[in-house]
């Protein structure tokens, strides 16, 4: 089963480098096609001027018209030697001229024109992005992500390398997709991987969130990385590869079913807080770094968050690494501590227009 998973990774990536090829083709093939045109013309115009001594834009006038066919008269009367370049120059350029206009009317019509420049004003925008998320995949659990982020107006990219899935794109920042496989280097570095401050691996196969992990920690240390996995061994690979969370949606679903089970009216709850059920609830965390100097190395109780903001701290992320539930107001905010702020949208506003 692994082996066969393994086999239609790489044949994706295949399938993938295949594209990218056929891209570059493409590109070859204008490139070559405007070359072939530019050195007929050359051609033409030295050879009037030598042979026939036409000036430069008689020169030009005549092999336009040889080239083209149009069959307007010269401008003036050939010689010997002018007729036989202008055959030669027929001869030669019909087929030529023919070809490379079919190469630069196919690229056109074919759309790699507009994909051209729909690529570059996407560069264009990524490249101005800070602290934005970048989404690898755009399956079920990416459009989940896609549509949280979304809600809390959070900018983020999508790499996708499945030209239908990313038609159906329509997000509010759907201009902010790019088609690549999201393993390699330079297409994380295209979607600001540098400037990013999430990475959220979505793909079906635990080996290329490995390997995507490993590539996202190496470009930018200080990254959050939240990975997807499959496989019940994979977590603890991922985790030691740089993830600070894996996911697994198959155990999460039933664990989250069994609950509902259990305690229904929790879980609708917590559902309810975390964003998953409304828009004007927000559950935020306040770093120590975030906080303002005059508030930093304060008590909880100092803060006077409730008073000020009408949010309530419901937990603490102590320096260690503790969770602390409905701390005690004689708890101090030190460095590499957290609060966890539950509020209306309008009070998390106002808590961090105070705080932040």
């Amino acid at each position: 089963m692994q082996l066969k998973k393994i086999i239609q990774a790489y044949n994706g990536k295949a399938i993938y480098q295949f594209n990218n090829l056929l891209t570059y083709r493409h590109f070859h093939k204008v490139y070559l096609s405007i070359f072939l045109i530019f050195t007929i013309i050359c051609i033409g115009v030295g050879g009037f001027i030598i042979i026939e001594h036409y000036n430069f834009l008689d020169a030009l006038y005549m092999t336009i018209i040889t080239v083209a066919t149009v069959g307007f008269q010269e401008v003036h009367p050939l010689d010997e030697q002018g007729k036989m370049f202008t055959v030669f120059l027929i001869i030669t350029s019909f087929g030529t001229f023919a070809y490379a206009v079919t190469s630069i009317s196919k690229y056109v019509i074919d759309g790699e024109f507009n994909l051209y420049f729909k690529n570059l004003k996407v560069n264009a925008a990524i490249q101005k992005l800070e602290n934005h998320v970048i989404i690898c995949g755009f399956g079920r659990n990416g459009k989940q992500a896609a549509h949280v982020l979304k809600k809390h107006n959070t900018r983020f990219v999508v790499i996708e390398n499945k030209k239908d899935i990313i038609a159906t794109i329509n997000h509010q920042y759907s201009d902010l997709v790019m088609e690549g496989d999201a393993t390699q280097d330079e297409v994380l570095l295209k979607a600001g991987i540098n400037k990013a401050k999430a990475l959220i691996t979505t793909l079906p196969f635990d080996a290329d969130n490995l390997f995507i992990v490993l590539s996202a920690r190496t470009l930018n240390p200080k990254l959050t990385i939240i990975s997807r996995a499959s496989e019940d061994n994979s977590d603890k690979k991922l985790k030691v590869a740089g993830a600070n969370n894996v996911i697994m949606p198959d155990k999460l679903g039933g664990a989250h079913m069994a609950s509902l089970v259990m305690k229904p009216d929790v879980m609708e709850f917590v559902d309810y807080i975390t964003g998953q059920g409304t828009d004007n609830i927000r559950l935020e965390e306040i770093t120590f770094d975030t906080l303002k100097q005059v508030y930093q190395n304060k008590t909880i109780r100092d803060l006077e968050v409730r008073n000020k903001s009408g949010a309530n701290i419901i937990g603490f992320k102590t320096a260690q690494g503790e969770y602390v539930i409905n701390p005690s107001p004689d708890t101090k905010i030190i460095p590499d501590a957290k609060l966890f702020v539950l509020g209306t949208t309008e009070q998390i506003i106002k808590l961090k227009e105070l705080f932040v």
